[in-house]
């Protein structure tokens, strides 16, 4: 019969190297937008799953569906001016 150990010390060794670095939360700083508007977008869809969608559920999805397309679309801009050095396409 085999002793059974833990092995929350080689879990906790290795604690400090499971944080984010400041690469991966810068990331997730410039997603951020794109993040709230999928977030909103969802909403708007959970508030119509138990009932008919109104004209008013109609625009409010509408309205976010467009937010969450030009957050993306902002994003992607971003990104492109971020790689192309000097402008140059």
């Amino acid at each position: 019969m085999s002793p059974i150990v833990t092995v929350q010390d080689a879990v906790t060794a290795f604690a400090d190297f499971l944080e984010p670095t400041d690469a991966e939360l810068d990331a997730v700083e410039r997603e951020m937008p794109v993040i709230l508007a999928d977030v909103d977008l969802l909403d708007a869809y959970i508030v119509t799953l138990d009932r008919t969608p109104t004209e008013l559920d109609n625009r409010r999805i509408r309205r976010a569906r467009r937010r969450a397309l030009a957050a993306r679309v902002a994003l992607l801009n971003q990104d492109a001016g971020a790689s192309v050095p000097g402008g140059a396409a």
